[in-house]
């Protein structure tokens, strides 16, 4: 027998409230994992969702073999898909510094934890003289806050649209190299935005603020992370959030991420 869907879960939520207590800046912090903030854009087939690079979009097709064709609909007693994917031009993706590197280092070796404090903060975007727009550093001081390990960067305005955009051959904004080596500089270990790369989409492999986050060739930071084409909803307001990272155990330089974040309450 199936179960109503929306049963189980409120049944789930009566019997297993979860929630962890955590000590950060000398304070004891309560974060409740029933109420998970889903950053990642779900990944479907076919040409309804982001795409950059000029990447071709996802495809999601039954495996045929000999007689057997994966697929229910088509008389199968199982589905069984592959996909055709490329994790950096196709949606939501974690990247590592294998991504720049001649020698392979892969995503799966460079993050071996999971749950980071991390910082939302959303910016405007600035246009240089060139025409293109960019995130720069900001002049400010104090809006890092030093503590963090992980950093959430939502451009504006944040419409609905970077859901399915296609970015590729427009030109989409890039964050400034001087922002992502402050960021590097003050500890950052993981770098979350929703634009579809950190850098330009041509700049003749450059690759300036790629290599800014992770100091290389300099010093590599090896563990470090970035992650693109997230979407930070508007009801979520700029602060400290916990973030759980979530990829698949793949063996190259990049993978579709699920990051989710959680709200952070301060206990008395």
């Amino acid at each position: 027998m199936i179960r109503n869907p929306k049963q189980n879960l409120i049944f789930a939520n009566q019997i297993l409230v979860m929630k962890i207590t955590t000590q950060w800046q000398q304070k004891n912090w309560e974060i409740d994992l029933n109420s998970p903030i889903d950053l990642s854009l779900a990944l479907e087939n076919g040409s309804h969702n982001p795409n950059a690079f000029h990447i071709p979009a996802p495809r999601f097709e039954p495996i045929v073999v000999g007689d057997f064709v994966g697929s229910v609909a088509k008389g199968s007693g199982a589905n069984c898909e592959n996909l055709f994917i490329n994790a950096h031009g196709n949606g939501t993706h974690t990247e590592c510094i294998g991504h720049i590197t001649p020698h392979r280092v892969s995503i799966h070796q460079s993050l071996s934890t999971f749950h980071f404090t991390a910082q939302v903060m959303s910016f405007d975007l600035v246009q240089t003289e060139t025409g293109d727009c960019i995130v720069p550093l900001p002049q400010e001081n104090n809006w890092l806050n030093p503590n963090v390990q992980a950093f959430i960067l939502r451009t504006l305005p944040n419409g609905l649209d970077k859901k399915t955009q296609q970015y590729s051959g427009n030109n989409p904004a890039y964050l400034s190299p001087e922002l992502c080596s402050y960021l590097a500089d003050k500890g950052i270990a993981h770098l979350l935005v929703d634009l579809p790369s950190v850098d330009r989409e041509e700049d003749g492999g450059a690759m300036l603020a790629h290599k800014a986050f992770w100091n290389y060739p300099q010093e590599p930071r090896i563990f470090a992370t970035i992650s693109e084409m997230v979407f930070v909803p508007n009801e979520v307001p700029d602060g400290i959030y916990f973030l759980n990272l979530q990829i698949a155990s793949l063996e190259t330089d990049a993978s579709p991420s699920k990051p989710v974040i959680y709200n952070m309450k301060e206990l008395g």
